[in-house]
């Protein structure tokens, strides 16, 4: 089965890009880690398709995939580059974009170079996270048991953006314990459909240093849920300003949040890098 793809990246953080807004497409999870395996496939950290809305209200529904096959709620820097696959491919020339996602609506629209786009209002009650918790709080210890035996005990701040995220303040995020720390944070058993883990440096009262360790594609060099993630915890737990720079291992990110109740607006960049076809192992199922 052969399949036409484009490949997109915002700030390194890289994307496989299918249309199937004419001819339906299921992949199953064999074949979404074979497209993302860089040694056997295209290779990237997150898939992308896109298909018909199935509201009056939006424009597509944009569904992603994790390179573990899993599928994901949200994804900041993959709407960016779906919004740009969407104006390249012809499928549409408004300004302004409104797109389906199994975590809400979202809308995508230019802002100089780039995309602007609107993550929705965060969420804080831990079983619309979801985490395991009694109530909510402002932060949350989470027991670890690491690779060497020794215990130690994570203190995170959770919020979901359409996926969860749990984001620990470090004091430098070049020493931070992301690889030792991330998978076991991720997986941990307070978060039942597993979480995204930020680790978070605070520079400046509109500046942050971020990694994070994503649910189902391990560490990348950017992600655009978990930035917006971390510049909410960042206002909510050290008073940061409303528009804060997330600097990533990938480029930079600008993030707004006005406060409770308020959407979270995230600025960046979209490349589309190329373009081609892949032939998958396995058939693809398509749909009548």
């Amino acid at each position: 089965m052969r399949l036409a793809f484009a490949k997109m990246q915002g700030l390194g953080n890289d994307f496989v890009v299918f249309d199937a807004t004419e001819r339906p497409l299921a992949l199953d999870a064999a074949q979404l880690r074979q497209i993302a395996d860089r040694r056997l496939g295209i290779g990237c950290d997150q898939i992308l398709i896109a298909e018909p809305a199935t509201r009056p209200d939006a424009d597509f529904f944009y569904r992603m995939y994790n390179s573990d096959g899993s599928e994901a709620g949200q994804c900041g820097n993959g709407a960016r580059c779906m919004a740009l696959f969407l104006q390249q491919r012809g499928l549409t020339d408004k300004p302004r974009i409104r797109v389906q996602t199994i975590g809400g609506l979202m809308t995508l629209e230019r802002a100089g170079d780039g995309f602007r786009v609107d993550m929705g209002v965060p969420e804080f009650e831990p079983a619309n996270i979801p985490l395991a918790a009694r109530q909510q709080a402002p932060s949350y210890e989470l027991p670890l048991t690491l690779p060497d035996g020794r215990d130690a005990v994570a203190d995170v701040q959770a919020l979901s953006l359409g996926n969860p995220h749990a984001v620990l303040t470090v004091d430098d995020v070049g020493t931070a314990p992301v690889a030792e720390w991330g998978p076991l944070i991720e997986s941990h058993a307070a978060f039942p459909e597993r979480v995204n883990a930020g680790f978070m440096q605070v520079i400046d009262a509109s500046t942050i240093a971020l990694r994070v360790y994503e649910r189902g594609a391990g560490e990348t060099r950017a992600c655009g849920s978990g930035a917006c993630a971390a510049a909410v915890a960042a206002r909510l737990r050290h008073g940061l300003e409303a528009r804060i720079e997330v600097r990533l291992a990938g480029g930079a990110l600008q993030v707004e949040w006005a406060g409770e109740g308020q959407p979270v607006m995230q600025s960046g960049p979209a490349t589309h890098v190329f373009s081609g076809e892949i032939c998958l192992s396995s058939p693809a199922v398509h749909a009548a």
